[in-house]
């Protein structure tokens, strides 16, 4: 993987921009000095472009850092040729130090850093040759500091780059563990899947025996093979129930069937304290089928008589041995589609083979719901 790529980065705008402030400056100072300790050949403010423009390439070093210091280089000789005698360290340094970490952080061959390290000390002594503050004597020292600062930058450039291969190692190995949880997980579908087949043909299997057997004529038989086929069924459902919500990989949890037991929930939500729940009898557990249509016969009375948090609705609910009886009374409102509630009501006492009354007198509803319950469930 590469260490850098050829875009201009801010960082590099950053860089380029202060050492340009600082050739420009120091292009200043030497038009504006008048010391005699000094020696300035040229007071032309020519100079300033021409000391930016020496600095200003390092802004493209990702791009071509060689070309770069060769354009650095040959607008520093012609800036030495030109205008002679300056003080040019105060800028020029740093830009060679720049370029010479440059070199070993780029990502260029070994070859090729060489190189660019040679040019760079090449431009260094374009700095310093005619210098009057530092002057060519320096030129070894600051060879040996851009030697270093290459070292540096190699350093730098391979921790950038063991840095950038464990980040793609670890995106990697996050892949192959979401790769692998969803192999799993298909996995654990297709075996619940196989799970849920043989269980149906099971049940199937099951029903088919008990349906040959019910051929005979004796009633008690008939009656104990049907709470037989009930039961079967009622425990078929609850298992792919199961089976399902493993399927779907338990985002959604599969809540239980509403019951009777949920009626108070259901009025205090909808009628805020109004309504009235009578249970008559010996309350016990009905087969869910009923228990559900049950609680959906109240739920669709209840939402089309209590459309007004205080309208009370009263609920009465008796047990009896073979059957359970329902009766919802409470004011009808204006607009209200209680013939379309009672009819879905009716359809749910069907079921069961039940049946529904409404009465309506002085605009209050009167609805009673009989629902039969098999002997022995």
């Amino acid at each position: 993987m590469e260490r850098v790529t050829q875009r201009i980065r801010p960082v590099d705008a950053v860089v380029a921009g202060i050492l340009c402030v600082l050739a420009a400056v120091m292009a200043i100072e030497n038009i504006k000095s008048n010391s005699t300790s000094i020696k300035v050949d040229s007071h032309s403010w020519l100079q300033v472009p021409l000391f930016v423009a020496a600095a200003l390439p390092a802004l493209w070093w990702r791009r071509n850092l060689v070309a770069v210091l060769l354009a650095a280089s040959g607008l520093m000789l012609v800036h030495v040729l030109v205008f002679g005698h300056l003080t040019r360290c105060g800028s020029g340094i740093p830009l060679v130090f720049v370029l010479a970490f440059l070199c070993g952080f780029a990502d260029l061959t070994l070859r090729q850093q060489l190189a660019a390290l040679g040019l760079s000390v090449v431009l260094a002594t374009f700095v310093l040759m005619w210098d009057t503050s530092a002057g060519p004597s320096i030129i070894p020292v600051v060879a040996l500091i851009q030697v270093g600062l290459y070292g540096v930058g190699r350093v730098v450039a391979n921790r950038a780059g063991m840095a950038s291969e464990l980040r793609q190692r670890n995106h990697d190995l996050r892949v192959l563990r979401d790769e692998r949880a969803a192999l799993e997980v298909s996995d654990d579908r297709i075996r619940l899947s196989a799970r849920l087949e043989s269980l149906l043909e099971q049940r199937l299997s099951q029903l088919g025996a008990a349906a040959e057997q019910g051929k005979v004529a004796d009633p008690a038989a008939v009656q104990a093979l049907l709470i037989s086929l009930e039961e079967d069924s009622r425990r078929t459902l609850g298992d792919m129930r199961e089976i399902v919500g493993q399927l779907r990989g338990g985002e959604v949890a599969l809540a239980p069937a509403p019951s009777v037991a949920h009626l108070d929930a259901l009025l205090a939500r909808y009628v805020d304290g109004a309504s009235r729940l009578q249970v008559r009898g010996d309350p016990r557990v009905l087969p869910a089928s009923v228990e559900l249509s049950a609680y959906r016969i109240v739920e669709y009375l209840v939402t089309a008589l209590a459309d007004k948090p205080t309208a009370p609705v009263g609920v009465t609910m008796t047990f009896t041995d073979n059957a359970l009886d329902i009766v919802v009374a409470g004011s009808v409102p204006k607009g209200t589609d209680l013939r379309g509630a009672v009819g879905r009501a009716r359809e749910r006492a069907l079921l069961h083979a039940g049946s529904l009354d409404l009465k309506v007198s002085r605009g209050r509803a009167h609805v009673r719901a009989h629902l039969p319950v098999l002997n022995g469930v």
